[in-house]
């Protein structure tokens, strides 16, 4: 089986997981995931019937869904490393196993046409990592990778491991304020509005506070992004790329899906293709989306340098 990544455009357009979303009654004899299958809330076995539970944890931390089939016993061999480099997180992912030959309501859904076929679910959206094997390296690269994605949308919760994993719970995590877990319960309930005037209260009481500052413009980002078509919304970019909506609107998504590079260019590229208040327009929302992303990041810094480069 050669190994590759997954293309966005594997996906792009052939992704529907709103019925798997739906909750149903779980399905008596769900599959495990073998030695990757230990009984705790880091790595689980999900099918058609459960996936749904899988989709509400990516609101709070990223869920990394494997692919295998229980015809191709070499496809589950991956599944250990990758659920011990997930272990490895402590809580801040999730691995869901599927058996595709169990579950072909998920298996129709993603078009598998490989395995072990890997990606992410993150606030409910996929995103393609690989399929085929990789060396426990390259899947830590990854998933760093996801947990950019994941804090660029302000999903930045961890999981307990079950109650009777025996985890040592002694160090608690510190106590977030109350502004601060305000923001975070509403981002899980998805009411980005009472998010937004948690973290517009907490820059009220500190106007210092950064952190809040970044999870205001990443909830915002949600609120934008909320219920709009991907493919529609290239399409209409496509058919008009010097719309300053259109082009701003599939950079927001770019940068849900953990795109980020490739939003950072094209609205260079709209600043340099547009004049007057469309380029103002066009600037300002780069600039909305540094302060998304954070500004201590590489990627912001060398777009901040482009950025200059195309105004002047």
């Amino acid at each position: 089986m050669t190994d590759q990544p997954i293309t966005p455009a594997s996906l792009r357009g052939a992704v529907d997981l709103s019925a798997l979303a739906r909750p149903s009654a779980p399905a008596a004899g769900t599959s495990a995931a073998g030695g990757a299958g230990a009984h705790d809330n880091l790595v689980i076995a999900v099918d058609d019937a459960t996936f749904a539970d899988a989709m509400q944890t990516s609101a709070r931390v990223p869920v990394i869904v494997a692919l295998w089939s229980g015809s191709r016993p070499d496809s589950k061999k991956h599944l250990d490393a990758l659920a011990q480099e997930v272990r490895s997180y402590a809580g801040r992912l999730q691995l869901a196993t599927v058996d595709i030959d169990v579950s072909l309501q998920i298996r129709q859904a993603l078009q598998v046409q490989q395995v072990p076929m890997v990606l992410a679910i993150l606030a409910g959206q996929p995103v393609p990592l690989y399929v085929g094997d990789q060396p426990a390296d390259a899947i830590r690269q990854v998933l760093d990778k996801v947990l950019e994605a994941a804090a660029a949308n302000g999903v930045t919760g961890r999981l307990d491991a079950a109650p009777d994993s025996g985890a040592d719970t002694d160090e608690a995590e510190p106590e977030l304020p109350e502004t601060h877990q305000r923001a975070f319960d509403a981002i899980e309930q998805g009411d980005y509005d009472a998010a937004s005037a948690a973290y517009e209260q907490a820059l009220k009481d500190n106007p210092a506070d950064d952190e809040a500052r970044l999870g205001l413009g990443q909830v915002r980002l949600l609120k934008r992004t909320a219920g709009v078509d991907l493919n529609t919304a290239r399409d209409q970019a496509a058919a008009a790329p010097t719309d300053v909506e259109k082009q701003t609107m599939v950079a927001d998504l770019d940068v849900l899906g953990g795109h980020v590079e490739d939003a950072f260019a094209r609205l260079i590229d709209l600043v340099k293709a547009t004049t007057g208040d469309e380029r103002n327009a066009a600037r300002e929302h780069l600039v909305q989306l540094f302060d998304v992303v954070g500004p201590t990041d590489d990627r912001v810094k060398k777009a901040r340098t482009a950025l200059m480069s195309a105004l002047y």
